[in-house]
């Protein structure tokens, strides 16, 4: 199967190749036939399936230049829009269109004037809102709508405006949803505002011989010592560090410094400027490790990453599965590695349940045995012993 088979526009398909992109991933090539039969669809598909490019090349087909606004494409965060809205535009080099890429934490007046000159606007919800209450934004031409990551703008609370957005777009228009999961609120959003909806699901999991997973069952002082000892003796390539706080983060980092690790971080407190910048740096090899909270689990274009460590375990038991889906993409084999303590074990308990995955545990005899210096302090908390 190539694009050709999908009767993509040849400029959107040349566009395709220069790219490196040539087949379609199971979720693009199941997805984008219904979507330019004018379906509404709701897609649920794992983290690093293709996604941008399964409602992205049939949403490009659709809009006509100097038409106005033609399409919306919501996501939630400045990240994840950013990165939309730069496939969009690689995509379209070879068509006369217009992408303004709408978010807040930065000024109003560009936007605006990229929104005037445009076909195509990707936002997150707030911005989109604010956008529309200053009039800044006309969506009555609009023929498609799509929520990318929607389980996660639920998550972060965007529901009214998600709804306040619908509220002044077209009845008569195509609506495209993309998540990993359909929660209690995206199905009312279905049942509300989508008519015909043809479901599309793919795998949601990496494949088990693609993807190892393990955890070590460790004590909470002794947690970042075992990181330290684990980064030193894994064949590590890229490794992002995951943790469930800004403030975990940050500590974090911080200690992987005092170790002479050099590591970047991002969280959601970062200006955007500066989150962009660390991506950017680990994207082209400055930096090799990454210590995020979960902003980067969703959406963001970071590739070949080998191993995934779960420092600490978010609340929602999805968010390990978003978390694993970074490594063992485009059939590569990665590691993820979870640092489990006891306040996590009912967790990760549920975790393993809910997601019939294999986990298996790893022994604690190697890091044991290390010598140890007694009476260094892991600054900001618990003491921590470092080893020679």
């Amino acid at each position: 199967m190539n694009f050709e088979n999908l009767q993509i526009r040849s400029e959107i398909v040349q566009a395709l190749k220069e790219e490196g992109i040539t087949s379609p991933t199971d979720i693009q090539e199941k997805s984008i036939p219904l979507i330019k039969e004018g379906k509404d669809v709701v897609g649920i598909s794992r983290t690093g399936s293709g996604k941008t490019a399964a409602f992205g090349v049939p949403l490009l087909e659709k809009v006509v230049p100097r038409k106005g606004v033609q399409a919306l494409v919501l996501s939630p965060t400045r990240e994840l829009t950013n990165q939309i809205a730069h496939e969009l535009k690689k995509w379209s080099k070879h068509l006369n269109l217009g992408i303004a890429a709408v978010f807040g934490g930065v000024s109003l007046e560009p936007q605006r004037e990229a929104i005037a000159r445009s076909e195509i606007v990707v936002g997150t919800p707030g911005r989109i809102v604010d956008h529309l209450s200053r009039r800044n934004l006309d969506l009555s031409k609009l023929k498609m709508f799509v929520l990318d990551e929607a389980d996660k703008m639920v998550d972060m609370g965007f529901i009214e405006h998600i709804e306040r957005i619908l509220s002044v777009t077209p009845a008569q228009k195509q609506m495209v949803l993309f998540g990993a999961t359909i929660s209690d609120e995206i199905d009312h959003l279905k049942k509300r505002y989508m008519n015909n909806v043809v479901k599309v699901e793919t795998e949601l999991q990496v494949e088990k011989d693609l993807l190892k997973q393990f955890y070590y069952d460790v004590k909470t002082h002794e947690k970042f010592s075992l990181l330290v000892h684990l980064l030193r003796k894994e064949s590590t390539d890229r490794v992002i560090i995951f943790c469930s706080k800004r403030t975990t983060v940050e500590l974090v980092h911080k200690n992987l410094q005092l170790q002479n690790i050099k590591a970047g971080m991002i969280h959601g407190k970062m200006r955007q400027s500066k989150r962009l910048e660390v991506i950017n740096q680990f994207n082209k090899g400055k930096i090799r490790i990454l210590v995020a909270s979960a902003v980067a689990a969703r959406g963001l274009d970071i590739k070949d990453i080998s191993h995934v460590f779960n420092y600490d375990l978010a609340n929602d038991p999805q968010e390990y599965v978003h978390r694993v889906g970074r490594t063992a993409r485009a059939g590569e084999s990665g590691k993820a590695i979870t640092l489990l303590s006891e306040q996590d074990h009912d967790n990760f308990g549920h975790i393993l349940s809910r997601n019939r995955i294999e986990v298996e545990a790893l022994p604690l005899e190697d890091f044991a045995r290390l010598r140890f210096d007694r009476g260094q302090r892991f600054n900001g908390g618990s003491t921590q012993r470092r080893f020679r």
